[in-house]
């Protein structure tokens, strides 16, 4: 185990957590989220494996509520039939049998884009399915992303805390826009080697990326990608926030400040799912309001919206044909994004995650065996048919819990989460290399269903 200097905030973090609880120390959990790039340490054993901040302190998190009073059975009755923990266990299960078994069954039966480091010291290769390290990492890190699922659902089912949620999303949107800014100056003044302590993971760290002479904004991440999808979460969980509760300072601020940096992000995945979220939320939001009276206020954001996309659409048209700058930066940026090296090389991890998928009878060729560029893909080719069933029904069911309650900020706050977890959800769908959502997007899915469960249960919820 290779200690670094990130380790410190990881370890500051699991301090605070172990005096205050899961649900007063929310924030500091939260506030590592934004250090996408920093490693609490790192495994030369495992090829030279990272786990990150996040995943160390749910470790902690995990043995907090287990030591606390009745807590193993408060943990295994997140996991009760009904409830969306229980189709995760279900996930998990399946999950593990594959990592574990399906590199052995089928080994040698497909090609697969490996995702072991033993591949990567010559790039991203075709080679026979086999096990790997990558399927012990991969079966590690999606386990501690459902731990937290486990960790916060349980812990705010017993005592609901919508004021704790805001908090701690207020502090990793403000963590994560200095962040961003702080890279964009240190790198500006020729400094970069001052943001080198909080990026410490063991992979490769693109800082000083370009487009049209703008330095790329990361933050706290590795590339402008994950740092755009980062910010694109913070957006749509303020969103509704603002639209629930137009008058309140925080969303305004958090909403502004996520926005900006989503847009500087200059991440083309980021902008398409920014598109693609906007429709989704505007139909969603319609549909849910048809039975009864829709605010004065959603028709006016509604109509602003439509207004003000087809006056920035006509913008970027006549701007794309007028002005060299932005034409190059869109070409960069979206439109020529398919025809690109990077963009032909993923459509062939997908062309070849989904023949692992059918050539291993629609079992999988395992989680951590494949590489794609898609998240249905990548479930297909790792976890088959059953397994993206299972996670499909999941995804349902967090769709499905009920956020009505008779306090206004409760309802606000399960259906801010929510909102983020579908954003995640469609930048996984045109980027993501394996079925993992990652931790923060199970975080946000156990504080929904703790919110949601917890509030039914103290009578709280009207429908």
């Amino acid at each position: 185990m290779q200690l670094v200097p990130s380790t410190i905030l990881a370890l500051a973090a699991i301090v605070i957590l172990f005096a205050k609880g899961p649900r007063r120390g929310l924030w500091a959990f939260l506030a590592l989220a934004p250090f996408g790039a920093a490693a609490a340490f790192n495994l030369p054993a495992l090829g030279g494996a990272t786990i990150g901040l996040k995943e160390l302190t749910v470790v902690a998190l995990v043995v907090v509520i287990w030591v606390t009073p009745d807590g193993p059975n408060r943990l295994l009755g997140t996991l009760r039939p009904g409830q969306p923990g229980f189709l995760l266990l279900l996930l998990m299960i399946v999950c593990a049998l594959s990592a574990i078994f399906a590199p052995v069954v089928f080994r040698g039966a497909t090609e697969v884009f490996s995702l072991s480091r033993s591949a990567n010291t010559r790039g991203i290769i075709s080679i026979p399915l086999r096990a790997n390290t990558g399927n012990i990492t991969q079966l590690f890190t999606m386990t501690l992303a459902a731990l937290s699922f486990l960790v916060f659902a349980t812990a705010f089912r017993i005592r609901p805390d919508a004021r704790a949620v805001l908090t701690g999303m207020a502090v990793a949107t403000g963590i994560h826009f200095v962040l961003g800014w702080l890279d964009i100056l240190t790198g500006a003044a020729g400094l970069s080697v001052l943001m080198e302590p909080i990026r410490t993971a063991n992979y490769a760290i693109l800082d000083d990326v370009r487009m049209i002479g703008l330095k790329r904004m990361i933050g706290g991440f590795s590339e402008a990608s994950s740092f755009g999808k980062f910010s694109l979460a913070l957006f749509a969980f303020w969103l509704p926030c603002w639209v629930g509760s137009p008058s309140s300072r925080l969303a305004q601020i958090m909403l502004a400040a996520s926005a900006i940096v989503l847009l500087r992000s200059t991440s083309s995945s980021a902008y398409v799912a920014l598109v693609v979220f906007l429709l989704g939320y505007g139909l969603f939001a319609a549909t849910a309001r048809m039975q009864s009276m829709v605010p004065k206020r959603m028709v006016i954001v509604f109509f602003v919206g439509i207004l003000t996309f087809w006056m920035a659409a006509l913008a970027i048209y006549a701007s794309y044909q007028l002005v060299d700058p932005v034409t190059a930066f869109l070409d960069r940026a979206i439109l020529d994004k398919m025809d690109t090296q990077s963009g032909l090389e993923r459509m062939s991890w997908n062309t070849q995650a989904f023949r692992n998928f059918t050539d291993t009878k629609l079992v999988g060729a395992g989680l951590g065996s494949v590489r794609a560029s898609n998240w249905l893909i990548a479930c297909l080719g790792s976890i088959g048919l059953i397994g993206t069933l299972l996670f499909l029904a999941f995804l349902t069911s967090l769709v499905r819990l009920p956020a009505q309650s008779e306090d206004p900020q409760v309802t606000i706050v399960i259906t801010a989460l929510k909102s983020a977890c579908f954003a995640i959800f469609i930048a996984a769908l045109l980027t993501s290399a394996t079925p993992n959502l990652g931790v923060f997007f199970f975080t946000l899915a156990g504080l929904a269903a703790g919110l949601s469960r917890g509030t039914s249960l103290s009578g709280q919820t009207v429908r």
